[in-house]
């Protein structure tokens, strides 16, 4: 299989010429489907060059990063030092960065996660371990940081150096503002880092404002360095770092002066880049109308313009001249075809119109009643996204079911549960009873830093955010019975991090399916969830219709995918549009508050500071407005679906 570096050595073989669809990036980058397949392909390269190094009988020196982006890497070299007998015996390890302060027993030290995800799992020596020291006295920092630089030195320098990613641009913490002479040193964090860390530690309040890092230079002298970013959030900072100069306000374009660099990316990474985002402004396309309908929009967004009023010129001078010349159309065929694309994903019958023409509308009109599931990765991920689809398919007569397919007990503060706990206490009469909420109300007011919630906390947080559920749908209109909880076992950790999907997880999906049998099925493609969930809840729902694709009743069943609190999808991915009135905006609205566990301090809010009712307002507004702009109706508001051919 090939790896990245021998993608590398492949390209060095190349004429210019045959760079045209990269000549805006200043580094070399391979992209790949998903995180998983990237990871794989870079933990073989790590795994080729450790038996290099044992077949010379020398060290291989590994600088090693941390975070979400490293961790299928070295569960892949996990694998194959248990499966393949891969030794690490002659590597040397040197970590980018650590909080500071920071103890090694922290949970969220960076100590701890690498003994988490490699090292307690492998035969390395320990004394070849080196990861910064958090609990290092601040006067002796100086000296400490000098004396990690020459043991990188006397180690031989870093034979290769795995990096991520941040917001800021940072590589190991090496914030805005760094010089590309920097050396190992200790800094303070940017603000959006800590809001990135923030939920890890349970609000930014928690995160450390200094760290030790490797400094600019120290990463440059690694002989060969591979960056890897996952991910929607990190499209727009992959762009400035591939394409745009180099500067010290993003320090990952000092990469760029590298000659053995290459940046590791999945799709929803690279997206921003010009061969993908603009492919028009690079070279020849092959047309798709996926490709024309990106094209036609971000046209009408350039030229400020609605979709009739483009003309042959607007074509022309935006690199479009070809889409013109295809089947020697004119500016007006392609407007024409464009308006009514658009004008046919919009309706107000999510679950089709009964006794219409369905030809040009998104879903069908038969049955007249459906039933339908929507899927719901937390317990507020359904009236967030698409609360006023939700009522509109309650109000039109189908049988609707809401399946909640984690306890999102992780999300509920230990203040919240505090006084959920101590309402409980004085109310409850049963002295049984009396003493389990006393023993939560002692656990909470006497819990110590990092310390996982015990089972009796976790199911009290749960319960809060079930009946929080109840009352939102029961306010959209929806039945009791048709309100699911399924507490998938891979979330119920206790933690963060959960465990990876399993067997019994895809089965509560399959079972819930098919025991209703819907024609319709609404699942959250939203993966820019800053831990996952609605991705690992997302895969677990195509697992369960794989299983059950045999099932007479799949071939009428449909699935549409929203997206949440982070994303909207593009104008030209949208396959339906369902617009909202002022007052099913309002009760909308009014369906998140019930919600209040989740109001005024989110723990989980990513890079958004705005609470998820605003979000999710101003988002479908938004695409409103998108829409009046391109030259269609103007509504309220519109939520809007991708559906998914499974």
């Amino acid at each position: 299989m090939r790896t990245i570096k021998t993608i590398v050595k492949d390209i060095s073989f190349k004429t210019a010429g045959q760079f045209e669809e990269t000549r805006f990036e200043k580094i070399h980058n391979e992209i790949f489907n998903n995180s998983s397949e990237a990871s794989i392909i870079v933990a073989q390269e790590i795994a080729q060059l450790i038996k290099s190094k044992q077949e010379k009988n020398k060290s291989c020196v590994l600088g090693l990063a941390t975070g979400s982006s490293p961790i299928k890497v070295y569960e892949e070299l996990v694998r194959m030092h248990k499966e393949e007998g891969l030794s690490f015996k002659n590597v040397v390890t040197f970590n980018l960065d650590e909080y500071y302060p920071m103890t090694k027993e922290n949970n969220q030290s960076y100590f701890h996660f690498m003994h988490q995800h490699l090292f307690n799992h492998v035969d390395i020596k320990p004394e070849n371990i080196h990861i910064p020291d958090g609990s290092v006295a601040f006067e002796d920092l100086n000296q400490y940081c000098i004396d990690y630089e020459m043991n990188i030195k006397n180690a031989g320098g870093l034979d290769f150096q795995l990096l991520g990613i941040g917001r800021t641009g940072h590589v190991g913490f090496n914030e805005p503002g760094s010089h590309i002479n920097s050396g190992t040193r200790i800094i303070t964090l940017d603000h959006i880092t800590r809001v990135d860390a923030s939920s890890d530690f349970n609000g930014i309040d928690n995160v450390p404002k200094r760290a030790i890092t490797m400094g600019v230079s120290t990463i440059l002298r690694s002989k060969r360095i591979v960056l890897m970013a996952w991910g929607q959030n990190k499209a727009d900072v992959i762009k400035r770092t591939i394409q745009d100069d180099i500067t010290s306000e993003v320090p990952a374009t000092f990469l760029q002066n590298h000659g053995n660099a290459t940046f590791v990316l999945d799709q929803a990474a690279a997206s921003e880049l010009t061969r993908f985002k603009t492919p028009w402004l690079v070279g020849e396309c092959i047309w798709t109308q996926e490709l024309k309908s990106k094209a036609i929009v971000w046209l009408c967004q350039q030229t400020n313009q609605s979709i009739l009023k483009l003309t042959d010129r607007d074509y022309n001078n935006n690199g479009m001249s070809d889409l013109l010349a295809a089947g020697d159309r004119s500016s007006y065929d392609l407007n024409i075809n464009m308006f009514n694309v658009l004008q046919h994903t919009i309706t107000g019958w999510p679950g089709g119109k009964p006794n219409t023409d369905d030809s040009n509308r998104p879903e069908r009109a038969n049955p007249a009643k459906k039933r339908v599931i929507l899927f719901s990765p937390h317990p507020d991920d359904d009236v967030i996204s698409m609360g006023g689809t939700f009522s509109k398919l309650i109000k039109q007569g189908h049988e609707v079911h809401v399946v909640y397919q984690t306890s999102g007990n992780i999300a509920v503060t230990d203040d919240e549960a505090l006084k959920f706990a101590e309402v409980c206490n004085d109310y409850v009469a049963d002295d049984e009873c009396k003493v389990d909420f006393l023993s939560i109300i002692n656990f909470l007011k006497n819990k110590s830093e990092n310390q996982i919630d015990s089972l009796e906390v976790r199911k009290l947080k749960g319960l809060i955010r079930r009946r929080e559920s109840h009352a939102a749908v029961r306010y959209i209109g929806l039945k009791d019975e048709n309100t699911h909880f399924l507490d998938m076992p891979f979330y119920e950790t206790g933690q963060i991090k959960k465990n990876p999907i399993g067997t019994e997880d895809i089965n509560l999906v399959a079972d819930i399916i098919a025991k209703i049998k819907p024609h319709q099925i609404f699942a959250a493609g939203d993966l820019a969830d800053p831990h996952g969930t609605h991705e690992v809840c997302l895969n677990s729902i195509f697992a369960a219709l794989k299983s059950l694709k045999s099932e007479p009743y799949m071939a009428d069943c449909w699935l549409w995918l929203y997206r949440g609190a982070w994303h909207e999808w593009d104008v030209h991915e949208i396959d339906m549009a369902v617009p909202l009135s002022p007052d099913e905006v309002t009760l909308k609205r009014h369906a998140i508050l019930f919600h209040q566990s989740q109001k005024d301090r989110v723990m989980f809010q990513g890079n958004d500071s705005r609470e998820f009712w605003v979000r999710a307002e101003d988002r479908n507004k938004h695409t409103a407005k998108l829409y009046d702009d391109l030259g269609l109706a103007e509504y309220e508001a519109i939520e809007a679906f991708k559906r998914f051919q499974y």
